[in-house]
């Protein structure tokens, strides 16, 4: 069993910029008069981002640990991703900068009704991606070619095999 958290130092931005628009714009709703249109413009907003300070507190209780039989995520929001049950992988990249340099990973895990989402700031990230992608090639998963190209930009090989259900190649780690 390995486990693996988002360490402290990785979701720091994402509180601070949590704090920096929800503050701001309950202390405009407290102290000026806004009226109805600005106050439900400003409560959106301040809704928004309280929510994503939300989620960024979950992102930081929760932990991901990865056994020979399943990936599971423990926290408030818990999910199972059982290895044999595993039906859809997906890995997107996200640019911050047009060059495409900078950004972040997102590994998206599916298994009936059951989904997870883990983005790369994860300590360990790579290797759950390479723990994904044995289970993937070991249920025969067909993986859509951006999927593919970012596995390759991690270091993990693609295998050319005959595709299942007229769909791309396959993973081989």
């Amino acid at each position: 069993m390995i486990r693996h958290a988002y360490p402290p130092s990785a979701l720091f931005g994402d509180y601070l910029r949590a704090a920096a628009g929800f503050f701001p714009t309950i202390a405009v709703l407290a102290i000026e008069p806004v009226g109805i249109v600005g106050g439900t413009v400003l409560g959106a907003f301040a809704a928004l981002f309280a929510v994503f300070g939300f989620r960024t507190a979950l992102r930081h209780c929760t932990a991901i640990v990865v056994t020979e039989a399943a990936l599971q995520s423990l926290g408030l929001l818990r999910a199972s991703i059982w290895w044999s049950k595993l039906d859809r992988m997906k890995l997107s990249y996200y640019s911050t900068r047009r060059d495409g340099r900078g950004g972040w990973m997102q590994l998206k895990l599916g298994a009936g009704w059951s989904a997870l989402r883990i983005d790369s700031r994860i300590e360990g990230f790579s290797d759950l991606v390479i723990a994904s992608a044995k289970a993937a090639e070991r249920r025969g998963l067909s993986l859509d070619p951006a999927t593919s190209v970012n596995l390759q930009a991690l270091g993990i090989e693609l295998r050319a095999t005959e595709p299942r259900f007229g769909d791309a190649a396959r993973v081989a780690v």
